[in-house]
C-alpha cells in the first residue's frame, strides 16, 4: 500500500466541508473573499515571474530598472 504524500486523494466531501468551515471560523466570512483574491493574485504573479525569468538573459535578471527624470 502506497501512501500519497499529500493525502488529497483520500479526502471526501465531508472532510473538505469541515476544513472549509474551520477556515471560515479562523479567517472570518468578510475577509474570505479578500484572502482568496490575494492568494489568486500571488499565484498568478508567481507563474508570471517564472515564465519571465526563462526569457530574460542572466545579466538582466538582477539589474534594477533605471527611471528617467524629466
Amino acid at each position: 500500500m502506497t501512501i500519497h504524500p499529500l493525502f488529497l486523494g483520500s479526502l471526501g466531501m465531508t472532510e473538505l466541508l469541515i476544513i472549509l468551515f474551520i477556515i471560515v471560523l479562523i479567517v472570518g466570512g468578510k475577509k474570505l473573499p479578500q484572502l482568496g483574491a490575494g492568494l489568486g493574485e500571488g499565484i498568478k504573479n508567481f507563474k508570471k515571474s517564472i515564465k519571465g525569468a526563462d526569457k530574460l538573459p542572466e545579466d538582466k535578471v538582477d539589474a534594477p530598472k533605471e527611471e528617467s527624470k524629466a
